[in-house]
């Protein structure tokens, strides 16, 4: 049985341009790994572990597939429309509609998406909350 998430793992062209992304998120970089044809870089927020690794294979120029299964990872941002604004400033990139409630539920906190360098989403969610629940029934 797992104990914790140690990480999640997305595959990158640029480093440079996927680290000022993530930086300007508040991602801090941790360490660099390095194999005979990749190298992983290890990012993580401020008092928190190493939760995003990284990887850039040698000689990729081609876009990767991200497929239709990968939607986004979540993130807590403490201001979501000054998050978005440095997002913009910072590294050139817009959300991809205007903050919302998720579902038109007005008792859920705003989030708008944004993607990465390499067209990886990251859900923006204004403030923490606990995941929402709805009774099991359909």
């Amino acid at each position: 049985m797992a104990s914790h998430l140690v990480h999640t793992c997305v595959r990158v062209r640029d480093i440079d341009a996927s680290l000022r992304f993530y930086e300007a998120l508040g991602f801090e970089r941790r360490g660099r790994l390095n194999f005979e044809t990749a190298y992983n870089v290890y990012l993580g927020l401020p008092g928190d572990g190493d939760k995003l690794e990284l990887t850039v294979n040698d000689g990729r120029e081609e876009p990767y597939d991200l497929g239709d299964g990968y939607n986004h990872v979540a993130l807590v941002v403490d201001d979501l429309e000054q998050t978005l604004a440095h997002l913009k400033a910072a590294v050139g990139v817009d959300p991809e509609k205007p903050p919302f409630h998720p579902g038109g539920r007005e008792e859920l906190p705003h989030i708008a998406f944004v993607q990465d360098p390499d067209g990886y989403r990251i859900e923006l969610i204004d403030a923490a909350f606990p995941t929402p629940q709805d009774p099991d029934e359909r």
